[in-house]
């Protein structure tokens, strides 16, 4: 009865595969990123997280921000479950996902990590900063994906 209620009360998508190898799909973004001339995004979290889905959604729902995304990063959920990484190999796997994403989850989650196009870590944005009541506040978020872009941190660089 209690996770029909939890499930009645969370419509939101799951948006985290907890099936796949996080570094193989953080390799593979990074592939992309590449031969598209774009920057990675790593939303670090997992589908037990309220907030990581509600960032997901918003993100999704938010046309000029969903625009600045997908013209500017591969964006990728990477799942991370702190309670079921106890077996040997997959404690080995996050141990590695941590340090090649310079250990974001003393941030929260979920974490966002920008990587640039050779998968150097730029930006570790803790989501509790975009934050607005029980959700996101427009200008930060859009702030943060467009002072993250490809274009502005090379211009930035000169």
């Amino acid at each position: 009865m209690v996770s029909l209620t939890i499930s009645a009360q969370n419509p939101l998508k799951k948006v985290y595969n907890e099936s796949i190898d996080p570094i193989e799909q953080l390799d593979q973004a990074i592939d992309r990123a590449k031969q598209e001339g774009k920057f990675v995004i790593c939303q670090l979290g997992g589908n037990w997280c309220i907030w990581c889905l509600r960032f997901a959604d918003y993100i999704e729902n938010d046309s000029i921000i969903k625009q600045t995304v997908d013209d500017n990063f591969v964006y990728i959920h990477v799942n991370y479950h702190p309670r079921r990484s106890n077996a040997p190999a997959k404690a080995e796997q996050t141990k590695a996902l941590l340090k090649r994403l310079s250990n974001p989850v003393r941030f929260g989650f979920p974490v966002f990590v920008v990587l640039d196009e050779t998968g150097k870590v730029l930006h570790i944005q803790d989501s509790g900063l975009l934050e607005q009541g029980d959700g996101y506040d427009h200008e930060k978020t859009l702030k943060f994906f467009q002072h993250w872009s490809p274009t502005e941190v090379k211009k930035a660089a000169l």
